[in-house]
């Protein structure tokens, strides 16, 4: 848009009819728009006026003598020119405007400790390419779909690591999913009782309202120095909700290949009765994931489950352009003011 605050002739710029322009605008009064229609009115009438014209001079004079000349199409140029003047007081009315609008979003949020079990069943094959895989996947989905929320990241199989605090910052926290791996803690084992007590420490002293753990995890708790109960009371009683999800089919898994290239099966089992406890602990659910598919399902479902609500504020910054129009209105009919008064308009009456 011209500067119209500090250049004055920038009103009087061709810049105002260009389609783009026009169409770019919002307009506060669009129903005078209908008053367009008083122009094609004012060149019916006209043309009205003209066939009466034409058949009194008919009568008054031969045929013969009555011929039709391109010249006399100037006699609808001071009609054209007030139309103009209309047309463009109209779109004054209309008042076009544009609107620059802000939106600031803000919630109190909500803190969530993911709770990943990267013990060695974890590589199992009845996800694909595995149950870890699969897990990071969904967890990465997961943050995908929040907003302003605080989340951290432990990881366990023998011990338990806090691999990420609480936090906003979401690209760290894809970078730290992209690392995890089946070897990053060496001692063997499935301890769901100190993952979930190193994830109330980092949780206990959160002040937010919502506190929420999600814990992920196919074995059953055979090491640690915390029994899986016991973590879980003391989360429930930092008002922590737990969600544990339990991965993995029951019975024979597929777990890579022979020396013949033939699929090999492991067996696999789940504690399931000490997930749903846990879950019924802290106030939460158990889910059971036997696919990629289940597992994505049960992520949207708690994510649906922990919303917080997230409220806006809109700033509007409007500015009218309806002067530009105004001020060329003015101009023309200024011109057609003149033009009427003078003897070529006298003379395309005529």
């Amino acid at each position: 848009m011209p500067d119209l605050l500090n250049d004055y002739w920038a009103w009087f710029s061709i810049f105002w009819f260009k389609p783009e322009v026009l169409k770019s605008f919002s307009w506060a009064n669009p129903e005078f728009f209908y008053a367009l229609l008083i122009i094609p009115l004012m060149f019916f009438l006209r043309w009205l006026f003209f066939i009466r014209l034409r058949q009194k001079l008919e009568i008054a004079l031969p045929k013969k003598d009555i011929k039709w000349q391109a010249i006399s199409l100037l006699r609808f140029i001071p009609d054209v020119i007030f139309s103009l003047f209309i047309a463009l007081i109209i779109i004054a009315l209309a008042r076009p405007q544009k609107t620059n609008e802000s939106v600031e979003q803000w919630t109190e949020g909500i803190d969530i400790m993911l709770v990943l079990d990267i013990s060695e069943s974890m590589d199992l094959q009845d996800f694909r390419p595995n149950r870890l895989e699969a897990a990071k996947n969904v967890a990465r989905e997961f943050i995908e779909g929040r907003f302003q929320d605080r989340i951290g990241l432990v990881v366990f199989s023998g011990e338990a690591y806090s691999l990420a605090p609480l936090t906003t910052d979401y690209e760290l926290l894809y970078s730290n999913i992209d690392d995890i791996h089946l070897k990053m803690i060496q001692k063997s084992g499935t301890a769901i009782g100190s993952a979930l007590g190193v994830a109330v420490n980092r949780m206990r002293e959160s002040d937010t309202k919502s506190k929420v753990m999600i814990l992920l995890s196919d074995g059953e708790s055979n090491v640690g120095n915390i029994d899986p109960v016991t973590a879980a009371e003391l989360a429930a009683a930092y008002g922590i909700k737990i969600y544990t999800i339990g991965v993995g089919k029951e019975g024979k898994v597929p777990y890579g290949k022979d020396f013949f290239g033939r699929t090999q099966y492991v067996e696999s089992s789940l504690d399931e009765s000490t997930l749903r406890q846990i879950a019924y602990i802290g106030s939460g659910k158990f889910f059971r994931a036997s696919n990629n598919d289940a597992l994505e399902e049960i992520f949207l479902t708690i994510d649906k489950y922990e919303k917080a609500e997230i409220k806006e504020t809109r700033y509007k910054d409007t500015m009218d352009y309806y002067m530009a129009y105004l001020i060329w209105a003015i101009c023309v009919f200024l011109f057609w003011l003149l033009l009427k008064n003078t003897f070529l308009f006298n003379a395309l009456e005529d």
